[in-house]
């Protein structure tokens, strides 16, 4: 491992050592497996992860972060919990992400003061704040440290680390929430976000690995990477898809082909809305 990023993770694991225990918020995305893999390291038996189970987030991205805790040997539980009894959240404000991450870290702050765990850490890094993230003000409230950040690891430095520690996850696409894919103002309902996730699961077993589908009333519109446009409008292809989601109650298809833009919707936010971000 470079020099640069050795230094860094060792410095990720001595800010972790600071801890008598942690409960460390995990996703099995790479930015909480590092933290994982740091915590487990720092603190072997005194850390735990916790995969937040909800209808947010696709059945397979819990199943895969229970399996990778696994593997890493470090102790995991699952905490089921439902964002859609939140009004902000479910009636879909533009502060969305901050009524939800408040109310998923306020139940894992009580969980670990149940299991006398001294501090709550999440996978925040270094290029987040310069994303629309409203949610980072709620942690901020609640005092959820974020090391990856206080380090200054960035994306790129932690995929780079994970590959050099031999994590399968390294190079595994961004994934954001299933909420994400409905414009604001337009209500949050189980079947919307059932029909997201069934139509992003079609499209991956096409061999698109990184997608988003964002439902715009009947319509449905495909986000894809440039480099795959060629391949969804192959005709083929293209009816495969519009016949799966027609399946699905969904009876128009758009190809947005601008490509694959993380945050796309809040395009349609007001400048001084994107500007409160909790830094």
């Amino acid at each position: 491992m470079l020099y640069p990023l050795k230094e860094k993770l060792n410095a990720l694991i001595e800010k972790i050592k600071v801890y008598d225990s942690v409960l460390i918020a995990y996703s099995g995305g790479t930015d909480s497996t590092l933290l994982l893999a740091a915590a487990g390291e720092a603190l072997g038996e005194k850390c735990l992860g916790v995969t937040v189970d909800a209808p947010i987030f696709p059945r397979r991205e819990i199943w895969q972060a229970q399996d990778l805790a696994e593997k890493l040997g470090i102790k995991h539980m699952i905490l089921r919990t439902d964002p859609l009894k939140i009004p902000e959240f479910k009636n879909n404000v533009p502060q969305r992400c901050y009524h939800c991450k408040k109310s998923i870290f306020t139940e894992l702050i009580k969980l670990a003061e149940q299991k006398n765990i001294t501090c709550v850490l999440d996978g925040t890094n270094a290029d987040d704040p310069m994303d629309f993230r409203p949610g980072l003000r709620a942690l901020k409230e609640l005092g959820v440290k974020s090391p990856l950040r206080e380090v200054n690891l960035t994306k790129g430095e932690i995929r780079e680390i994970l590959k050099e520690l031999g994590l399968p996850n390294w190079n595994k696409p961004r994934t954001a929430c299933l909420a994400t894919r409905i414009p604001y103002g337009e209500k949050i309902t189980l079947k919307k976000l059932n029909l997201v996730e069934q139509g992003e699961r079609f499209l991956k077993s096409l061999g698109i690995s990184e997608c988003r589908l964002r439902l715009h009333g009947p319509i449905a519109r495909i986000e894809v990477p440039v480099e795959n446009l060629e391949m969804v409008l192959h005709n083929a292809v293209r009816k495969k898809i519009t016949a799966a989601f027609e399946s699905l109650g969904i009876p128009f298809t758009a190809l947005d082909l601008s490509g694959l833009k993380s945050g796309s919707l809040n395009r349609l936010l007001p400048k001084e809305e994107t500007r409160s971000n909790g830094k």
